[in-house]
């Protein structure tokens, strides 16, 4: 089942699942403090305690119960009642300061949610551990090659065997050199874009569903089983899709860290929204979605279905204004 970050995700007695879980959680905060300066320069500062960030994040309801667990989340909002919030290593008291959200149909409502963090029930970690990047690409090849088998696609199946092959030719990326990195990151792009291609086309048939299977007076028996068998298909394999890309993205990335290699997009899935709020988001700056619309060929802002979207590392400034 698809899970962008690998990990069970729990507010209070709801369990996100599926694509519900977002690609990424922030954590952190400020440190409240009180500075006096004096003559000359010198100044000292006051450390009065931490100041935890709000938690937010936003996802997809996606399925038969997309509606009864919006209105459910939204349920919890109107209580205002302080909440267990669980995931990896994480474990917070909040309380639901927003909830949002926007009814596309009755299978895919994208959603919004903010936090506010009473207390951090983890203890400080206080010991620096070194990342091993190496066990993390591994890891992730596991996961993908497993996701693939579920997806049944026979030209995904061999890329991502191809992929395998790649990997596992490497003893240790941490001591590799960067052509032997570089000749990986070939065929796992290959995987990614083998992915971004099979998740368009399942999201035209997910966003075609307007009755479940067309099932209509006038349609002939044959036409209402072929597109219900064809929307069964793509809901069962659409966060397949959307988990392996999101593997295979991962893997790219952490093989550039080690190797240094040119990494100039990283392609993101978005149900909706605009190019302002994905700028906003990746480079803390929503004049750049420009940047975004020129590598994707768009003019309009506004993202009208489910769809991939690349997403430059490095974005120009335009001040929001699209070049001729």
């Amino acid at each position: 089942m698809y899970n962008a970050l690998a990990t069970d995700l729990v507010l209070g007695d709801f369990t996100f699942n599926a694509f519900e879980i977002p690609e990424s959680i922030p954590f952190g905060g400020s440190q409240q403090l009180i500075t006096h300066r004096y003559p000359g320069g010198a100044r000292s500062v006051q450390a009065m305690g931490r100041d935890d960030a709000t938690i937010g994040w936003s996802g997809l309801l996606f399925g038969d119960a997309a509606l009864t667990r919006a209105h459910y989340l939204d349920t919890l909002r109107i209580k205002g009642a302080a909440l267990s919030l669980t995931y990896h290593d994480f474990d917070y008291t909040v309380v639901i300061e927003k909830f949002e959200a926007n009814l596309k149909s009755y299978v895919r409502i994208p959603y919004s949610i903010s936090l506010l963090v009473v207390a951090d029930n983890i203890s400080p970690t206080t010991v620096a551990v070194p990342n091993d990047l190496d066990a993390s690409v591994r890891k992730d090849n596991d996961a993908a090659q497993g996701l693939g088998d579920q997806v049944g696609d026979s030209k995904l199946t061999s890329l991502l065997s191809t992929m395998d092959s790649a990997i596992k030719n490497v003893s240790d990326f941490a001591t590799a050199t960067t052509a032997t990195i570089q000749g990986v990151v070939g065929p796992v792009m290959a995987v990614v874009n083998r992915v971004n291609t099979l998740v368009s086309s399942t999201a035209a048939v997910v966003n075609s569903v307007v009755t479940l299977g067309g099932i209509l007076p006038n349609n002939p028996l044959a036409q209402q089983v072929s597109k219900m068998t064809s929307q069964v298909t793509a809901l069962t394999q659409f966060p397949l899709l959307v988990q392996i890309g999101n593997v295979a993205n991962r893997i790219q990335g952490n093989l550039s860290s080690i190797a240094g290699a040119s990494q100039q997009f990283r392609s993101v899935v978005v149900a909706g929204g605009t190019l302002y709020d994905q700028a906003a988001k990746v480079y803390g700056d929503a004049t750049k979605w420009t940047a975004i619309a020129n590598a994707n060929n768009m003019t309009d802002p506004v993202v009208t279905s489910i769809q991939t979207i690349k997403i430059p590392v490095n974005a120009y400034d335009s001040n929001g204004v699209m070049s001729a």
